[in-house]
Formats: structure tokens, C-alpha cells, sequence
């Protein structure tokens, strides 16, 4: 039995990390394209019927690159950066439920890597932890370009973590757990939170946006400003590597959205992890619709309304949901 579980965990690892590469190559792809439809352009078509296997093309042009290196540059550090932003996107989404328990020779098996009490904050503190891979390697490179964006990337989630964190602390109020499969059950019964945590929805999704590094909040990588940012430097399957990362983080960001907000997998007709992917792929069309329409923030302007607007704003309706809660209105 014990055997049993170990190889199911191993497959669920494999599955789980071969769709969040499929996801991040088609949303590449899908963000390609809508841009260039977005901009009244093409966009990648060329690779395949309608551009489908661009991202393969793209995939080794990035391995049979050239892998640089700054003479300057900090030997380990620089190499360590890109492996932790991915090893730590990678880890986030072992605690996200992609749908309902089955039931596979007599065991139940939860459509997830781990399924712990506290699987949120497990979540945030493993998010957390991605911004020291764009912090080192912008120190390691040693150029004044990459150091910017590096100590951007960190004020930037320093400012707009404390908002996410007390937006979400709303609904594990309402729900009573902290365990985001059982927040999904509770939506079952209760009906889902969007609507009743609308406040902490909206802060939640624009925090999400920033933690990400996605325009309108990409002062990280400014490429007027600072020309590719943190990973000005890197070339090969350590850009890559980046890259990656930032779109998983995407894909993260929004599942755990549909997790909190939106019912998870819950849906009528077709099967429950059906629903989570197409919850899922909604919120990425909406983080390249965001990315085509606004401008970037100027970065006072980034921090003044990270913690004089939304901070504010999440602490106030923080405290609202404590007291409606707690019953004592």
C-alpha cells in the first residue's frame, strides 16, 4: 500500500509539472497571438498549422543558444537565480486542488501533490520565496540595470504582499479553513465567494498582477527604462528559465483565484478539472487583455498606490469581515 502511494505521488508530480510547461508554452503562444490580434497584426503563424508549434521552435532555439556569462559576474549566485524563480513557481501549485478526489483501487487520491490544513499559507510562503531568484540574479550579474530591477522586484512585493495576504485572510474567515480543498467543498454548499468577498477579489487579482511582474506593474523588467531588467544578462536556458517562471506564476496566481473565488472545479456537465482549466484559462486571457490595454505604472506611482490605496483599502475591509463574522453587528 505504502508502494502504492509513492508511485502515485510520483506520477502526480510528473503530470502536474508536464501541465504547467504545456500551460506556460501555450500561453506564450496564446498571448502572442492575441496581442498581435489586439495590435491588428499577426503574430506568431508561421510554425505549424496557425502557429500551433511555435513554442517547440521557440524551445530549442533557447537550448542551442549560447549560455553567457558576465566576467564579473558572482559564478554561483548568477546560476542558483534562475533555478530557485522556477523551482519555487513549480512548488506553489503542489498545494492547488485541480479538481475532486477519486477513488483509484481502494485509496482516495486528492488531484494534488500535497493537500496539508494550512495548503494557503504554504502557498504564499513558497510565492514569497520566488522573489530572491530575481533579487540575486540581478545582483549577481553585476550590472547597475539588472541591480535596479532586482531591488524593484523586491520592493514591489514587500509593498504588495501585505494587501494580497490580508485580502485572502478574508475568505479563510468566511470559510474557516485555511485548506484550499476544503474552501472548495464550503463553496459547494455555500455558493461561491467572488460575490460576497467582491473587495477582497479585486485586491487580491491586482496584487496578483503585481506579484507577477505583469504590466501595468512590470517596473522590473522596464525595457525603456532598464533594458531587460533583472535578467539583462542571462542568455539560454537560464533566460528561459525566468521566463518560465513568470508565466507559471501567471497560471498560479490565477488558480488559486478560481480555488478561493470561484469554485475551484465546481461546475455543472463536464468533468471537474474541465471547469478548473477553463476558470483558469479565462483569468490568463484577462492578464494579456491587462497587458495590452494599460500602461505602465510610474514607479512612485507604484508604490504610492501599493501601500496609500490598496493596504488601506485591504486592512479596512479586513477588519469589516472580522466584525461580520464574528457576528457583532
Amino acid at each position: 500500500m505504502m508502494l502504492l502511494q509513492v508511485v502515485l505521488l510520483v506520477i502526480k508530480i510528473v503530470l502536474l509539472i508536464a501541465i504547467l510547461m504545456g500551460g506556460f508554452a501555450y500561453t506564450m503562444l496564446l498571448e502572442r497571438r492575441l496581442l498581435g490580434f489586439f495590435q491588428l497584426r499577426l503574430g506568431p503563424n508561421r510554425v505549424g498549422p496557425g502557429g500551433f508549434l511555435q513554442p517547440i521552435a521557440d524551445g530549442l532555439k533557447m537550448v542551442l543558444k549560447e549560455d553567457l556569462m558576465p566576467d564579473g559576474a558572482d559564478r554561483f549566485v548568477y546560476r542558483l537565480a534562475p533555478v530557485i524563480a522556477l523551482f519555487t513557481a513549480l512548488s506553489v501549485d503542489a498545494v492547488i486542488p485541480f479538481g475532486a478526489a477519486i477513488h483509484i483501487f481502494g485509496l482516495t487520491v486528492y488531484l494534488d501533490i500535497a493537500n496539508p490544513s494550512i495548503g494557503l499559507l504554504i502557498a504564499f510562503a513558497f510565492s514569497s520565496l520566488g522573489v530572491y531568484g530575481l533579487v540575486l540574479g540581478g545582483w549577481a550579474s553585476q550590472n547597475k540595470y539588472s541591480l535596479l530591477g532586482g531591488i524593484r522586484a523586491s520592493a514591489q512585493i514587500i509593498s504588495y504582499e501585505l494587501a494580497m495576504g490580508l485580502a485572502v485572510m478574508g475568505v479563510i474567515m468566511t470559510t474557516g479553513t485555511a485548506n484550499l480543498y476544503k474552501i472548495v467543498l464550503y463553496q459547494q454548499h455555500h455558493g461561491w465567494l467572488w460575490l460576497p468577498q467582491i473587495g477582497a477579489f479585486i485586491i487580491y487579482f491586482i496584487t496578483g498582477i503585481a506579484e507577477t511582474n505583469r504590466t501595468p506593474f512590470d517596473l522590473p523588467e522596464a525595457e525603456s527604462e532598464l533594458v531587460a531588467g533583472y535578467h539583462t544578462e542571462y542568455s539560454g536556458m537560464r533566460f528561459a528559465s525566468y521566463y518560465i517562471a513568470e508565466y507559471i506564476n501567471m497560471i498560479t496566481v490565477s488558480g488559486i483565484a478560481v480555488t478561493l473565488f470561484f469554485g475551484g472545479w465546481l461546475g455543472p456537465w463536464l468533468p471537474p478539472i474541465i471547469w478548473f482549466f477553463i476558470k483558469v484559462a479565462i483569468f490568463l486571457f484577462v492578464f494579456i487583455w491587462i497587458r495590452a490595454t494599460l500602461p505602465r505604472f510610474r514607479y512612485d506611482r507604484l508604490m504610492n498606490f501599493g501601500w496609500k490605496f490598496l493596504l488601506p483599502a485591504a486592512l479596512i475591509y479586513f477588519l469589516g469581515t472580522a466584525v461580520f463574522v464574528s457576528g457583532v453587528l
